[in-house]
């Protein structure tokens, strides 16, 4: 027969063990957000000290992306970790829909921007270089930058500050908001049509773009590999101006691999972090709105851990900035200074705009190393000045 004092020991032991797991959230939560702030500002400093990786057009993306991502950091994601922690909200239900909206543009643009990464690369990678010059020029990039930060205030800011994502809902809201087991919660649910225009525009275009984007690019770098490995074992690629050709077109055929490799990796990690949320996004209204609170937590969380991603899959697996970053962190260290010109040893499997050389050269209209394609090669490098993705 349980007693009294067995009851009490059981509510100590309940309490202790809710307040063990409550630090442990936390300290989890705040090494995403430390983590994810650090990555993120990290490029940012990179870009503004090095001269070289702000003459690659890819990079401004990447900047751009890296400030969405460090504004995610920095405001979505402590107000989210709060509210998980103490289970309520207490800042008014005015910053709550100023607070959503924030977390829709921020988390939207950054969805755009790497969408907009993926439109740079096939342009580089898989059209020849003035069409890509012609492509990609100064105002285009500008626009498309300037795209990725207005579209979102559509979805966000406009109809969620307007209300019009709860036409038709504000019953089940007030319901929601009644039967919260918590004190006071940040409620927000959408109707059908924001539901689905949101995540259309926030994921479901940008990934069908992406997945085009990076199916031609990968099929491109496949293709240009076995190509330089049929030469390779032919004996018929060019070896006269370039010493060590053998090793070097081995590497080459390594490096186009790797690179393939690496663009799936990209679409899987973007895949696996917001998918499932936009998919939750979608279904939750046609359902009677019954998925769990911590589900959409889960998945909320799991969309912010791609911000904290984004820095390795476009940063730091890029030798330019990773040399940047040594810099920075070893105090402008000499040896890591990138060094300029061009010699006709250099390995051609590097990179111009974050496009391996070898690939690009196989779309000049010559498709074969001419003195022209060497003559555009020496031009890119001296003008560039900077070695591009491992």
């Amino acid at each position: 027969m349980a007693t009294a004092s067995d009851s009490a020991d059981d509510s100590v032991d309940e309490g202790v063990s809710k307040h063990t797991s409550k630090i442990t959230l936390s300290i989890v939560l705040v090494t995403i957000i430390i983590l994810t702030a650090l990555g993120n500002l990290l490029v940012m400093v990179a870009l503004c000290k090095d001269r070289h990786l702000r003459k690659k057009k890819t990079n401004f993306f990447i900047v751009s992306l890296a400030f969405a991502d460090l504004l995610v950091a920095l405001v979505v994601m402590p107000l989210a970790a709060i509210e998980l922690t103490t289970g309520q909200w207490n800042y008014g239900e005015t910053f709550c829909l100023v607070r959503t909206s924030l977390d829709v543009l921020l988390t939207t643009a950054s969805i755009l921007h790497l969408c907009c990464i993926a439109l740079d690369r096939y342009y580089a990678i898989c059209c020849q270089p003035l069409v890509y010059n012609n492509k990609m020029t100064p105002v285009r990039v500008s626009l498309m930058l300037v795209g990725c930060w207005v579209i979102p205030v559509f979805i966000s800011f406009l109809p969620i500050m307007q209300s019009w994502n709860t036409i038709g809902i504000e019953s089940i809201i007030e319901q929601r908001k009644f039967n919260s087991s918590r004190n006071s919660t940040c409620v927000f649910m959408v109707n059908r049509p924001y539901a689905l225009v949101c995540s259309a525009v926030a994921f479901y275009v940008p990934l069908v773009l992406m997945v085009l984007a990076y199916q031609r690019i990968y099929v491109t770098a496949m293709g240009h590999a076995r190509r330089i490995g049929s030469l390779h074992r032919a004996g018929s690629a060019p070896s006269s101006n370039y010493p060590n050709h053998d090793h070097h077109g081995s590497s080459r055929i390594k490096n186009e691999t790797k690179a393939a490799k690496t663009l799936a990796v990209i679409m899987g990690c973007f895949c696996l972090c917001w998918a499932p949320f936009f998919i939750t996004n979608v279904v939750d209204p046609f359902i009677s709105y019954s998925v769990p609170w911590q589900m959409w937590t889960a998945w909320l969380w799991l969309g912010y851990i791609n911000s904290g991603l984004n820095p390795f899959l476009y940063a730091f697996l890029n030798r330019a900035f990773r040399r940047a970053f040594l810099m920075i962190l070893c105090c402008g260290n000499e040896h890591y200074t990138p060094q300029g010109g061009f010699s006709p040893s250099r390995r051609h499997s590097e990179s111009v705009n974050g496009t391996s050389i070898s690939l690009r050269l196989s779309f000049l209209q010559n498709r074969r190393y001419s003195d022209n394609s060497k003559r555009f090669l020496s031009c890119e490098l001296e003008s560039q000045e900077s070695v591009g993705a491992s």
